[in-house]
């Protein structure tokens, strides 16, 4: 994006932005990233680092870990393993492993369905691979200590093997003589010590010429003084050889190793790369937690549509200091292109117009902005900005001048893909003719097909925003009960600047601001006063609106909760009711299942049966089974003496109740609940049945007759 003029990013403060990124960055790669953001003009790679942005900031709200928590800043080691003849130490290898096996951790993270969800953040590594040999060959040769190994080469394995036999019999002749001349009273405190890379006895100085050996160094007391037994010198000068050759091989080992490795030097700078982008599309994540931000929708047209939306540093500013602010919702497409906005000084105008200017630029840099997801940006390629005084010393330019330099700037290159801030259009000249320029410039930026927002006090724009195509107005609402600005933007009507009302709020006599009124055109006093009475009328009508809306959100609440009131009645009453029928239908199986049982048992006796005696008290049974009439009648009319006294209930037994025991027809009083047993007290008899088996009843109301 092309910024006019170049300090336009300061004066909208992006560069404040830039600073709170890096913080949260922990890489040399990304801290760069950083301070060059881009702001780009393709949809692309807009839309690329936006989702890159959001599905790292979906990670972290999860609370799931990314496999790149490591920092590594291995710049200056890669140019060494890139130079022939280079060496480099063990603990470098140890970090160069550490940086393979960290980027195969990510490669393991992206799994199928990963690779999926997360496919912006996966396309990082897309074209890269992971090469195994490289870890597998530090490790053949550097141990975790990051040391070279024993078995690095044949020739070293000698070496430490010589090294550990010399070594051993050092300390074997060594200690007999120290327990010789300890013995022999010969012995200072410290007993021994190491003084240019040899062993030495601590002997006191009166008693150095009757041990034999070299003298390497005494006290600072000169009490003491520090000498190579004789029987050791051999041992140690062997030794000595011993560790200048292990250095010798342990540099040729590292050396081939630097070699081997250095053809992946391109590999290397890759994933650190890799990871470098990975911090830097985590501090963006870190940075919309910070700033509670969303990722809005972006198109490839002119146009903002923002709503609820937050100037990310006047946020945490508030936030921190407990504070609210106030949204901006505002809109600027293809009918309404450049906003107007009037009110009084101190009101916000300027605010609303730097946090436009602000959230477009981060969106356009892939950043994650304080504002509704349902907020649209076009892509702009061209920011032009004029906010403040902005006279040249240098150019010996006035205030006017400067206004008038950049306007033709702006008359003379924007276009419909230019986003325009205008501070105080006209201001620094006679407002009569300021003004008169002033609707100069916005005829030429509507022609032009400009977009933008501009701030004014003038009239003549106000009445010209009202009839031109493409300029609508808006206004900062002002508190005129209590001379206070409300920091809220309303669009469709021009505002007052409140002049006569914010003189009485600081205190000025009421002689002064009447002889101020009195010299003022009436014409024009008339019109900022209408002006007023509207915006006051309209904050009544939207006061109203609101508490209309209030009370229909709570009717509608009420609705919600009484319709789930009457269906959770509803299905609890076919609960019961299936319940029932279903406790029915069970009565039956078990009747059926019996008879049929019954039924075979009889012709099995029946074909048993030898005599016709037999089988005409089995062909008796069998009626009494099916026909028996007799039972049949007991059975309806206790069933009718239930029924008249009784009535069954769908509602399910509870202690207390009046419930029917199906198995005899018998009324009692359901006493306790015992699972899937119960206990009902029937006269003074108490009887365990079975809870399926009991149905609730009501006494029947029997009503006098009249």
């Amino acid at each position: 994006m092309r910024l006019y003029p170049e300090s336009a990013g300061v004066q909208l403060e992006f560069d404040k932005i830039r600073t709170l990124l890096e913080e949260q960055t922990r890489t040399l790669y990304g801290k760069q990233r950083a301070e060059e953001l881009r702001i780009h003009t393709r949809k692309q790679f807009i839309d690329l680092e936006l989702r890159q942005s959001y599905q790292y900031f979906l990670l972290l709200s999860s609370g799931q870990s990314f496999q790149h928590e490591k920092v590594f800043n291995l710049s200056r080691e890669l140019k060494l393993l890139s130079i022939s003849g280079a060496v480099l130490s063990g603990e470098i290898f140890i970090q160069f492993r550490d940086l393979v096996e960290n980027i195969q951790g990510i490669f393991r993270w992206f799994d199928d369905e990963r690779s999926s969800t997360y496919s912006s953040l996966h396309q990082v590594i897309s074209q890269t691979y992971v090469e195994k040999s490289i870890p597998d060959e530090i490790n053949r040769i550097i141990g975790a200590d990051g040391k070279v190994v024993d078995n690095a080469s044949v020739e070293l394995a000698r070496i430490r093997m010589a090294l550990y036999r010399k070594r051993t019999e050092q300390r074997k002749s060594f200690d007999r003589i120290l327990g010789k001349m300890n013995k022999a009273g010969y012995i200072a405190d410290i007993e021994e010590s190491f003084l240019n890379g040899r062993r030495v006895l601590a002997i006191y100085a009166e008693h150095k010429r009757i041990v034999k050996g070299i003298l390497h160094g005494e006290s600072d007391t000169r009490r003491t003084s520090f000498i190579e037994p004789e029987e050791t010198i051999e041992i140690n000068n062997d030794i000595f050889s011993l560790e200048n050759d292990e250095r010798d091989e342990e540099y040729r080992i590292l050396r081939d190793l630097t070699a081997r490795l250095s053809s992946h030097s391109p590999l290397l700078k890759q994933y650190m790369d890799i990871l470098g982008e990975y911090d830097f599309i985590r501090a963006k994540a870190k940075l919309a937690q910070l700033m509670d931000a969303h990722m809005p929708n972006v198109v490839d047209a002119s146009g903002i549509h923002l709503i609820r939306a937050y100037h990310p540093l006047l946020l945490l500013y508030n936030k921190k200091n407990g504070k609210q602010v106030v949204p901006l919702d505002l809109t600027l497409d293809e009918k309404n292109r450049i906003l107007l906005i009037s009110g009084p000084n101190a009101g916000g105008k300027t605010v609303c117009l730097k946090t436009t200017g602000l959230l477009q630029m981060m969106v356009q840099s892939g950043l994650m902005v304080p504002a509704h997801p349902e907020s649209t940006f076009g892509i702009f390629k061209q920011l032009m900005i004029h906010i403040g005084d902005t006279q040249s010393i240098e150019f010996e330019l006035s205030t006017y001048s400067a206004h008038l330099k950049n306007m033709k700037h702006f008359m003379e290159d924007a276009n419909g893909r230019t986003l325009i801030f205008i501070d105080e259009l006209g201001s620094g000249s006679d407002p009569s003719l300021g003004g008169a320029f002033a609707e100069v410039f916005l005829e030429q930026l509507i022609k032009r097909h400009a977009y933008g927002i501009v701030t004014t006090h003038y009239l003549n724009l106000k009445v010209m925003a009202s009839k031109t195509t493409g300029i609508v107005n808006g206004a900062m609402a002002f508190d005129e009960k209590n001379l206070l600005p409300m920091y809220k933007l309303n669009v469709g009507k021009p505002g007052s600047s409140y002049t006569f009302s914010i003189a009485e709020r600081i205190g000025l006599s009421k002689e002064l601001i009447d002889r101020a009124r009195e010299l003022v055109d009436e014409s024009h006093f008339t019109l900022d006063k209408l002006l007023n009475r509207t915006e006051q009328d309209l904050r009544k009508i939207e006061q109203k609106e609101k508490d209309l809306h209030k009370l229909v959100k709570e009717n509608e609440v009420l609705k919600k909760n009484l319709n789930q009131q009457l269906d959770k009645e509803k299905h609890t009453q076919q609960v019961e009711l299936m319940k029932h029928q279903n406790l029915i239908s069970q009565d039956k199986l078990t009747y059926l299942k019996d008879m049929e049982r019954r039924l075979k048992q009889i012709v099995f006796d029946w074909r048993k049966a030898e005599s016709d005696l037999d089988k005409k008290e089995l062909f008796k049974h069998m009626q009494a089974l099916l026909f028996n009439q007799k039972e049949k009648q007991v059975k309806e009319k206790q069933k009718k003496k239930l029924d008249s006294k009784y009535v069954e209930s769908i509602k399910v037994p509870t202690p207390g109740d009046f419930v029917l025991m199906k198995q005899n027809n018998k009324v009692g009083i359901l006493s306790e609940i015992r699972g899937k047993k119960a206990v009902v007290n029937y006269g003074a008899m108490p009887l365990q049945v079975n809870f399926s088996d009991l149905t609730t009843v009501i006494e029947r109301v029997i009503e006098p007759n009249p």
